[in-house]
């Protein structure tokens, strides 16, 4: 049990990747606090941690991230409930604002901005406060997106946001490091959950199997192996990255053989060498 004798934090550990982390987590040994926003899915979390015999490692508190005060609450349970805190996984997240920027109004910017953004610079504050005291280092996790890495991979004010996540990661880790807390980020690609392709889960892992190089839909364990590397001494001399998690898909970039097959060198069974306009004649042979 990798985790034994750890206690942690889960924002969003009602469902998708937050809850197959809860899971996770619980088999690995640690006492895990479930927040979410979702009272009904939460008492489920809770539920089915009863039934795989990890009840009494288990806690639901209703958590609205974006406010100061929710978000302190669910650490000092953390605390109360447990008697520490060593790992806080600021996972909660919404499609939030969608649509194009001349039809983004100011309160959809402010509501996905407040979810996905404001919420982690809370979770790290209070988190990095209460590890302080304890003086025995810890690990924060937070949840950006291969959105946040470029243009065009997400909805815009989505995107802005986990892009501000990575940054945030980056900057609280320098901070953060002379009291042996390690902060980090997991940037998911298409992963199937409930909340994916307009709720629509099996349609989702249909479509995410082909989205990118490896030949399976992304799911929320992946997420969860990901998580469980940051949490442990594994990772311990990991701070301020980001680690993607999304099959290949941006390492395949544009992926010029799949959206213009008839051109491809691979589909073409051509091989060589082309040399531009230096004026000297390709060597390209058939194979």
């Amino acid at each position: 049990m990798r985790l034994k004798g750890k206690v942690a934090v889960i924002t969003g550990g009602a469902s998708g990747m937050g809850k197959a982390t809860v899971m996770r987590f619980l088999e690995e040994g640690a006492a895990v606090v479930v927040a979410d926003y979702n009272v009904q899915t939460g008492e489920q979390t809770v539920a089915d941690a009863v039934a795989a015999g990890h009840g009494e490692r288990c806690a639901f508190i209703r958590t609205d991230v974006s406010k100061e005060a929710d978000v302190e609450a669910m650490l000092d349970l953390a605390i109360s409930r447990f008697g520490r805190l060593d790992i806080v996984f600021n996972n909660a997240g919404v499609g939030g604002a969608i649509g194009p920027m001349t039809e983004t109004t100011v309160e959809s910017w402010d509501y996905t901005m407040d979810v996905l953004a404001k919420s982690v610079f809370l979770g790290m504050k209070h988190a990095a406060r209460r590890m302080k005291k304890q003086g025995s280092g810890g690990a924060i996790i937070n949840t950006a997106s291969i959105a946040g890495l470029s243009g065009d991979a997400g909805p815009m004010v989505y995107s802005a946001a986990k892009a501000a996540v990575i940054s945030l990661t980056r900057s609280a880790a320098v901070e953060l490091a002379p009291d042996h807390i390690r902060v980090n980020a997991i940037c998911p690609g298409f992963i199937a959950t409930p909340l994916a392709d307009g709720g629509n889960l099996e349609r989702a892992r249909e479509r995410f199997a082909t989205s990118q190089p490896w030949p399976e839909y992304g799911s929320g364990e992946h997420i969860a192996g990901a998580a469980l590397f940051l949490a442990t001494d594994d990772s311990r001399f990991v701070t301020g990255e980001h680690i993607i998690v999304d099959g290949g898909l941006t390492a395949a970039g544009p992926e010029l053989s799949r959206k213009f097959p008839k051109t491809s060198a691979r589909d073409a069974r051509i091989a060589g060498i082309t040399k531009g306009s230096t004026g000297e004649k390709a060597e390209v042979r058939r194979w």
